[in-house]
């Protein structure tokens, strides 16, 4: 009899919690949020972005700026937000890490050579730009953080890498010609190899799942004013990220296409795992300007659907390889204003 009662109440007890979660979950998701279903949140306040699989798909590889933290360090967790750890020096700043094939070592940009400080913010005199510090690197490491080996040597910006599904390319953005292109190196940093050669700023690149493209991020400046504005910022280092539209190319950066032609600030693109589609972030519908949600888009340009209607900020989106699964990064239902968190969610097709 007491048996029977125990299991009734621990019965109860799982259903209570089940229960809770359930609601929690719902809670997270806004009206019209019809893809997402079982939303998670991974990460409990502080700046956390740029949140990305392991190939095993067992971990998450994030930046963070958190508890005595100045700038952004790079850290790992469980998909339940589990069993966080920093692995990068702490010291500078880092940013875009990624696992490396057998997820035993990871790669992220990092300033620490130059100065264990934060650099300085970027000058915002000239409104809201993006500083590609000189001083980034990129390194890899062991995925506890030791053995930290240095990649890129260029004395330029080297950042924003990314891995191919085939286990044997980086890509990464660099400033060493003088404009921020594209460019692939071997996973140990050899053979770097430039892909793009137009006029503005290229990066934040994926592979698709096979491998066989690339889709990225890309300014065209092209009036008079827009080449005079690109021009001055460039050569102090800052980018103003206000109008960004989503390209995509084959591997070796033939046959360049260009996605969207929104006029707004469209990033962080990533391949659906049909290779057909691309989800990214656009503050396509903001009047301000502020307000960032996930769509996605076929790769011929067609299809445009808005996934997230949150009021804040929605960024980072990533699949897991059976499609089933979406990780990005969200103000939304935050405890401090500012603060961004890694969630996870289920996909609905």
């Amino acid at each position: 009899m007491e048996k029977t009662i125990l299991l009734i109440k621990i019965t109860l007890i799982s259903f209570f919690l089940s229960a809770i979660s359930f609601s929690q979950s719902a809670d997270f998701i806004f009206e019209g949020e019809n893809r997402i279903d079982n939303l998670r949140i991974l990460t409990d306040g502080g700046e956390n972005a740029e949140a990305y699989l392991s190939f095993e798909e067992q971990k998450l590889i994030y930046q963070a700026t958190v508890g005595e933290m100045k700038c952004d360090q790079i850290y790992t967790m469980n998909l339940d937000g589990s069993d966080k750890q920093l692995v990068s020096t702490g010291n500078g700043r880092t940013t875009c890490a990624y696992f490396l094939p057998g997820d035993e070592r990871i790669i992220y940009s990092s300033t620490h050579l130059t100065n264990q400080e934060c650099p300085p913010p970027p000058d915002r005199a000239k409104g809201y730009v993006w500083q590609l510090y000189d001083s980034f690197d990129i390194f890899s490491a062991n995925s506890d953080g030791t053995d930290v080996t240095q990649l890129t040597f260029s004395e330029r910006y080297d950042a924003e890498a990314t891995v191919s599904p085939s286990e044997d390319k980086i890509i990464f953005t660099s400033t060493r010609d003088g404009d921020p292109e594209l460019y692939l190196m071997d996973v140990d940093g050899s053979n770097q190899t430039r892909l793009t050669f137009g006029k503005g700023y290229d990066g934040g690149a994926f592979f698709s799942q096979d491998g066989s493209k690339i889709v990225f991020r890309a300014s065209r400046p092209k009036t008079e004013a827009e080449l005079a504005d690109y021009e001055e910022l460039a050569n102090n280092g800052l980018f103003r990220p206000s109008i960004l539209e989503i390209y995509v190319m084959d591997s070796d950066g033939s046959d360049i296409k260009q996605v969207t032609n929104f006029g707004k600030a469209s990033f962080a693109p990533f391949f659906h795992p049909d290779g057909k589609r691309i989800i990214f972030s656009s503050n396509l519908n903001s009047e301000q300007g502020r307000n960032f949600d996930l769509y996605l888009i076929n790769i011929d340009g067609t299809g445009l659907e808005q996934i997230t209607f949150n009021e804040t900020f929605d960024g980072f989106p990533m699949f897991t390889k059976d499609g089933k699964q979406l990780v990005f990064c969200s103000n939304r239902f935050n405890k401090k204003e500012g603060d961004t968190n890694v969630f996870i969610a289920n996909w609905v097709e």
